[in-house]
């Protein structure tokens, strides 16, 4: 039985693929889904979402959100899910700058410095994702 995933994010849909394995970064760890998996929900953390597809991997970098598993089928509800292949590793590394020249500013309201973190994680997961990419990348072609 194939295992469908679905990437949604509230802008789109980031994709939609059969795929033989997903593996997930929970709040409490990777959690790695096959076909015939348990029916499960559960809280997704910041992290690297990988897929093993025709045997070859895909790595998206996920901001938070839900996993919801069914036995045929995975869904990831992301706040943010960014494809390695489409991040710009350049503008990654501006917004990690920008982000960290933010933080050492101050801040009048806690919810601006929690937002001002938000923002560094993000930058520094696809960062870390979009280089994991480039590292790889002549390894999956040859």
């Amino acid at each position: 039985m194939p295992l469908i995933l679905e990437i949604v994010t509230p802008e789109r849909l980031a994709y939609r693929e059969e795929v033989e394995s997903v593996v997930c970064p929970g709040v409490e760890g990777e959690l790695g889904v096959l076909p015939h998996h348990a029916p499960l929900l559960t809280t997704l953390g910041f992290g690297e979402l990988r897929i093993r597809r025709g045997g070859q991997e895909e790595f998206f970098a996920i901001a938070g959100g839900f996993l919801q598993v069914r036995p045929d089928k995975v869904i990831v509800l992301a706040e943010t899910a960014d494809l390695a292949s489409e991040i710009d590793l350049e503008k990654a590394e501006e917004a990690r700058r920008e982000a960290e020249r933010t933080l050492q500013e101050g801040f009048e309201e806690p919810a601006d410095l929690v937002r001002a973190r938000a923002a560094l994680q993000r930058a520094l997961l696809r960062v870390r994702v979009a280089e994991r990419r480039r590292r790889e990348a002549p390894r999956a072609h040859g």
